[in-house]
């Protein structure tokens, strides 16, 4: 696919065959042995994706994936031993799109990194701006415009729309759009989402129909 990806892993042996595998389906890796060098790399590179190792050596990947927030919304995916889930909610609270625990199969980690590219590329982002189907976001200054004509969301409103666009076509569960939107240590029940999915279809007019719910799953926002 012709992809670079950011692969960060102080496992010299894992870092190498994750590195090889991507060259062999025609990708660029970028292997950093730490968070440093993969924050370095970032300065420099854009990137399609990203893999973090959790526990490194001086900066962890829970620390990368909170700097690399701050400036993309590159898909981000977790490689890690850890199965505690606090760790788990703190890495989406932080903005990482998914894990995969070692170990792994590589063909189950390059296709989950390849479907969560592809999903991200539905969304387009220009400098400050996030746009999906008739719905845009100035990123700066954090409105929202509706086939051109700007929307008052609340801020968790806000929040909730802009995960989904930074996830569109991807089916979120109530748990994730509260980790990702409201934080892991969130007291309310998770069917709060519910009532703020509703507000937020009101408010976006037309393009309402793009929020789809999925049966005893979540929801997804596609066009």
């Amino acid at each position: 696919m012709n992809l670079r990806i950011l692969i960060a892993e102080d496992e010299p042996k894992l870092l190498e065959v994750v590195c090889d595998y991507f060259r062999s389906k025609g990708d660029h890796p970028f292997p950093a042995k730490n968070g440093l060098e993969a924050l370095s790399l970032a300065e420099t590179t854009e990137f399609d994706g990203v893999l973090l190792d959790i526990m490194m050596p001086g900066l962890n990947g829970l620390s990368v994936c909170r700097a690399l927030r701050r400036q993309s919304d590159v898909p981000i995916v977790f490689l890690t031993a850890l199965s505690d889930e606090e760790d788990k909610l703190l890495g989406y609270e932080l903005g990482a799109d998914d894990y995969v625990t070692k170990p792994f199969s590589l063909a189950v980690l390059y296709a989950k990194v390849t479907a969560l590219i592809n999903r991200s590329r539905g969304n387009v982002l220009t400098g400050d701006q996030l746009t999906a189907g008739d719905i845009r976001i100035v990123l700066s200054s954090q409105t929202v415009f509706v086939q051109g004509r700007e929307v008052s969301l609340t801020p968790k409103e806000y929040s909730l729309l802009l995960c989904l666009m930074r996830n569109r076509n991807m089916v979120l569960s109530r748990e994730q759009l509260l980790v990702k939107c409201w934080g892991y240590d969130y007291e309310g029940e998770s069917r709060a989402v519910d009532t703020h999915i509703r507000r937020l279809r009101d408010k976006l007019g037309d393009a309402a129909d793009m929020i789809r719910t999925v049966f005893k799953s979540g929801y997804k926002l596609e066009g």
